[in-house]
């Protein structure tokens, strides 16, 4: 079949089909006595697979490594090909869209603050954690933009480096940054959103409050408890019950019991919560452990109530909770 027949059967153009030709994709075997190409079942056949492939989006070059390819003639083995392939540019695409994302949130101004963000955003992906350190130190500088300061902070594994990212984007005070580790709290990985509660708690502002007021109900414990040992921490009574509860689990219960410490004096509810510790104290429900991490946390608290309850439970029956009994007593 000459090459005109075969551009009106295949809707491939004549000058296509030559350099398809050329390109080696698709080459007639044989020519006529004339000189003209003359394209045989196999060459039809052949190009109506190249035609498919690049309806498919698959690059020339692509198609003529995967006809050319032992292996790959049958229909399955050219897709499963095709898809290893395809996984493989998503995967570099993803790769090249997550470096310029983050090159955008640093807000370059030219193309030397392009080329030093790519430097430093290389640095704080670099599998040495001094270097990620030295990096986090020149992003204290202004390098870097609060969102991608917040991008680095979720990513960072390393305590050290975290700090000091966190500590650049405290001195950066600016809403966008707590609204980027807030997205923190909404991922898939708990121990992103555990870092996400962490650098959200050296953030001194209502917002960031609310923030961790998200994280309370987070089905991670810990990232729920870190939450309620910081709102504690602020001066927010209604963690009180929370960090009881986190007495009686054993779930940070020194951390806990200094929250409530430090509540009782400012919030002048001491009372409340002695009366509380101390009916779970009463409780038959609680093993000696958990008794005992209630009994400390009344000897910590300030007042006469906490002081009334331990005096009741010096013969107690548990000696731990009778030693801590006896030891408010010799304290006051």
């Amino acid at each position: 079949m000459l090459i005109g027949e075969v551009s009106r059967h295949s809707g491939v153009s004549v000058r296509m089909l030559r350099h398809y030709d050329r390109l080696g994709l698709v080459r007639p075997a044989t020519r006529t006595t004339g000189g003209y190409r003359d394209y045989s079942p196999d060459d039809i056949a052949r190009l109506f697979r190249v035609v498919g492939l690049r309806a498919l989006g698959v690059p020339l070059a692509g198609i003529k490594t995967l006809l050319d390819t032992p292996g790959t003639a049958e229909p399955a083995d050219m897709v499963d090909e095709l898809i290893a392939q395809t996984r493989q540019r998503i995967s570099r695409e993803t790769e090249l869209l997550t470096l310029l994302t983050r090159i955008a949130d640093a807000a370059p101004t030219d193309w030397e603050d392009v080329l030093n963000s790519v430097k430093l955003l290389h640095d704080l992906d670099s599998d040495s954690a001094a270097l990620r350190q030295r990096a986090a130190l020149t992003a204290r500088e202004g390098r870097l933009s609060p969102e991608a300061l917040a991008k680095a902070v979720l990513a960072e594994t390393d305590t050290n480096v975290a700090g000091t990212l966190v500590w650049a984007l405290a001195s950066a005070a600016d809403p966008a940054a707590e609204a980027a580790l807030g997205s923190g709290l909404d991922s898939a990985d708990p121990e992103i959103r555990r870092r996400a509660v962490s650098a959200i708690s050296k953030l001194s502002t209502d917002t960031a409050d609310e923030l961790l007021r998200r994280a309370l109900d987070d089905s991670d414990r810990a990232v729920a408890d870190a939450a309620t040992l910081v709102l504690g921490s602020r001066g927010h009574a209604d963690m009180i019950p929370r960090l009881i509860d986190m007495i009686v689990d054993g779930s940070h219960d020194v951390d806990a019991a200094e929250r409530l410490r430090d509540l009782a004096h400012a919030a002048a509810t001491a009372d409340d919560i002695a009366t509380e510790l101390g009916r779970l104290l009463d409780s038959d429900n609680l093993d000696s452990r958990a008794r005992s991490r209630l009994a400390q946390a009344l000897v910590d608290l300030p007042g006469e109530v906490a002081a009334h309850i331990l005096d009741a439970h010096i013969a107690d029956h548990d000696p731990a909770v009778s030693a801590l009994a006896t030891l408010r007593q010799h304290r006051s």
